[in-house]
């Protein structure tokens, strides 16, 4: 039992990001007015009028797998954890939003889930090292049987899928694979029946049980669709012999009136004549969506639809036009930085692989994106006097936009050799200080006119990349962190080193006191040290973190309190004096990469490299 286990947790207020990787992720509630999606390891309810979000938390990793039952009562999440591990179910209370079960019987990842119609049972598929399928009551929350999900000479089971009307019949279906399972209450039995696809050889995605239980259709990895006879185990039809969907099917929707909702890997949405054996398209998007679609969900009888993409894009559809409408958008990639500008804590940026974006804090609405195509943002920061917004790339170049239309004002070329890995600003706005992959601290002047900049100065004493730049005393001086093991306190009117510090560990990120008197600094070593500025003597050193490095740290203007985040994935606030952590925030998945609290005090922020931004109230006891 770690210590932080007693401390006040942190208020989550909002996420911005979707988990488009899992595979119909995405699911319209039965009443018609809220969605729910995983990020991270947590599952949201977000309301679609309100935009309101509600959050499950529970899981202890990445949410593999997500389902809600038939009449919306209950939603189930499976989660992927470490190797020799098991993994857990959770049946969550709709209404409540509460935790009704937790379930764990699987080894390492939950594959698939599915609840029966009628909600009594809920079947669970395990990941390919555990390759089970498993009936669970729903009423006693206690595993009815379980079985291997397939022959030995199959490969990986993918999906799951109850029967439409009955609780004792369901199918699995993956690489090799395709059965029709049903359910021996008595004997507490599931007894399989292969599927014959004759010479067909195909690897099924997904499942769709039609309303009266006669046929199933599959989505392949071929981009073909197969109709089963769920009677004689036989296929019905497959097609279109021509024109199959381009990187294959991953998600099928039925209509009330027969036809099928494809979505496909290359983006593509089609309406498809399924009462026909050529599966003719009737209707598709006018242009393919970014990423591949990874769910489809109807939203009523499906007059409206929404669609996911595994780039963490969520469109709506309204059947007849099938025009699609941007409702959602997140970083796909690891987020690198987060920035406020200096006076207000409504508007908050981030970077994540070639894009920037700024987004409303209190909405989590996107207001600008900013794409640099096939480079990499590694660091942002707003100028104090808010007129521009400084990034960092792996190209050597220094861009800078303008914050409200996000045109180019002025680049920096050949500002490093390899790369700008972090950049800083004055607080009069007059020079911009960055770091380079070569170790290279350069302080680049403004004074005259911005679109003339001018090297003032290069200072070389770090022997790898630096990390981290911060401004202190009045602009007199500034400190940079390396992963070379050292954090150096240059002099910014001699440009000569101050003071430098060492230490056994690759530093992540450091920080000014506001009293300007010492330093904080943090990396892999998982320490907090407070150094003198003075002297570089070393005057305290916390234990940080439990497991992993801390990759992100801010301070309080009143120096008060301190925030941390990192490989661990928890969100630390610390009491600066007391060197006590006081609040714990649980909510990303991913390795914590940066953490910055707005400038009111109302909001902390952090990113990391799963995609997510949340969005924490500030703790009103600090």
């Amino acid at each position: 039992m770690s210590a932080e286990d007693d401390v006040p947790r942190l208020e989550l207020l909002s996420t911005i990001g979707f988990n488009g990787l899992v595979n119909g992720g995405l699911i319209i509630h039965p009443d018609k007015e809220h969605m729910v999606y995983p990020l991270g390891n947590t599952v949201i309810v977000r309301n679609l009028n309100t935009n309101k979000q509600d959050f499950l938390t529970g899981h202890t990793n990445t949410v593999s797998c997500l389902v809600v039952s038939k009449s919306g009562k209950y939603i189930a999440s499976g989660q992927v954890t470490h190797m020799g591990f098991k993994a857990a179910i959770m049946v969550w209370d709709y209404e409540k939003r509460c935790l009704k079960y937790q379930l764990i019987l699987h080894k390492v990842k939950v594959e698939a889930l599915a609840f029966s119609p009628n909600e009594l049972y809920l079947v669970s598929l395990g990941g390919q090292d555990d390759n089970s399928v498993v009936v669970w009551n729903l009423q006693t929350a206690e595993a009815v049987c379980g079985s291997p999900a397939a022959v030995q000479s199959a490969g990986t089971t993918f999906t799951v899928k109850y029967a439409s009307n009955s609780d004792d019949l369901f199918v699995t279906a993956g690489d090799g694979t395709l059965r029709v399972w049903e359910l021996d209450l008595p004997n507490r039995k599931i007894r399989p029946q292969e599927c014959n696809l004759g010479q067909l050889k195909r690897i099924v995605k997904c499942v769709e049980v039609d309303e009266n239980d006669e046929y199933f259709y599959c989505g392949t990895t071929s981009g073909d669709i197969l109709k089963i006879n769920m009677k004689t185990k036989f296929v019905a039809n497959h097609g279109p012999a021509k024109g199959k969907f381009s990187q294959g099917i991953a998600d099928i929707k039925i209509l009330k009136n027969g036809n099928l909702l494809i979505g496909a890997g290359d983006g593509t949405i089609a309406l498809v004549n399924g009462r026909s054996d050529k599966y003719c398209v009737i209707k598709q998007g006018d242009c393919k969506l970014k990423g591949a679609v990874s769910s489809i969900a109807l939203r009523g009888q499906g007059h409206q639809f929404f669609v996911g993409t595994n780039k963490s894009q969520i469109y709506r559809f309204n059947l007849t036009d099938f025009k699609e409408d941007l409702v959602m958008s997140a970083h796909y990639q690891p987020v690198l930085d987060v920035a406020f500008p200096l006076c207000t804590s409504d508007l908050v940026a981030t970077c994540s692989g070639d894009d920037i974006r700024v987004w409303h804090t209190c909405t989590s609405r996107e207001l600008l994106r900013i794409s640099v195509p096939n480079m990499i943002c590694h660091a942002i920061e707003f100028m104090p006097d808010g007129h521009s917004l400084i990034s960092a790339w792996n190209d050597g170049k220094i861009r800078v936009f303008l914050p409200e239309s996000g045109k180019v004002w002025y680049v920096i070329n050949n500002a490093h050799n390899s790369g700008v890995t972090a950049v800083a600003a004055t607080s009069d706005s007059k020079r911009i200080i960055s770091g380079g992959g070569e170790g290279q601290v350069r302080v680049w002047d403004l004074t005259i006119n911005p679109l003339n900049q001018k090297l003032r100065e290069a200072m070389k004493e770090h022997k790898s990349s630096v990390t981290c730049i911060k401004v202190g005393d009045k602009n007199k001086q500034c400190v940079s962190a390396s992963s070379d093991g050292t954090c150096i306190i240059w002099d910014l009117i001699n440009f000569s080193r101050k003071q430098m510090v060492m230490s056994n560990t690759l530093f992540q990120c450091v920080c000014y006191h506001p009293a300007g008197f010492q330093i904080i600094t943090s990396g892999t070593d998982r320490k907090i040290v407070y150094w003198e500025c003075y002297d570089g003597n070393q005057i305290r050193e916390l234990d940080g973190s439990q497991s992993g490095a801390i990759n992100g740290m801010d301070i309080c203007p009143s120096g008060r309190q301190l925030i941390t985040g990192g490989d661990d994935k928890l969100i630390k606030v610390w009491d600066y004096n007391e060197g006590m952590v006081t609040h714990v925030g649980q909510g990303h998945s991913g390795n914590i990469t940066r953490v910055k609290m707005c400038p009111e005090r109302r909001y902390i922020v952090s990113v990391s490299r799963d995609g997510a931004i949340i969005v924490w109230k500030y703790p009103q006891s600090c």
